[in-house]
């Protein structure tokens, strides 16, 4: 079995904190970066192993599909977006939970999706919790991710 950095690769880190990701719709993002202790130089950060596997969902899910056709990729992302001044209705929860689903069976790290559960967050009634668990490729251990999704004037009925 290949150990998870290769599993899962490495890449640039382009979100700075996994556990509570906003919304792709914050402005100021920027790449982080690390300073080496033993020169003082600094480098861009990366992700690697599981860390590379949910920044990559959370980016696909934040992505408007086809918002990278031009670059080669047009099934990449979600139709999360549609969503955005929805009210937060079931129906539309389960909308979301649809794209969260497409989403997902165009990644080719996801060996078998376990569930997808999209509830009104308790906070913010324009905020759905969309809770994804998983098995990435060649792993038995399930990968647990909760992310918020914000609706942005859209609130429940």
């Amino acid at each position: 079995m290949p150990d998870s950095d290769t599993r899962f690769g490495t890449d640039l880190r382009l979100l700075r904190d996994l556990e509570h990701v906003k919304s792709s719709r914050d402005p100021g993002h920027d790449l982080a970066v690390r300073r080496r202790s033993e020169t003082g130089q600094v480098d861009l950060d990366t992700w690697s192993s599981v860390d590379n596997l949910v920044q990559a969902l959370l980016l696909r899910f934040l992505t408007p599909a086809g918002e990278l056709a031009i670059l080669g990729h047009p099934d990449y992302g979600s139709r999360l977006h549609e969503l955005i001044g929805e009210m937060n209705t079931e129906t539309n929860r389960n909308r979301a939970k649809l794209y969260v689903l497409q989403a997902l069976a165009a990644e080719p790290r996801v060996q078998k999706v376990l569930s997808v559960k999209v509830t009104q967050s308790k906070r913010d009634r324009a905020q759905m919790d969309i809770d994804v668990s998983l098995l990435a490729i060649n792993s038995d251990t399930p990968l647990n991710l909760v992310f918020p999704f914000f609706l942005e004037g859209g609130v429940s009925a």
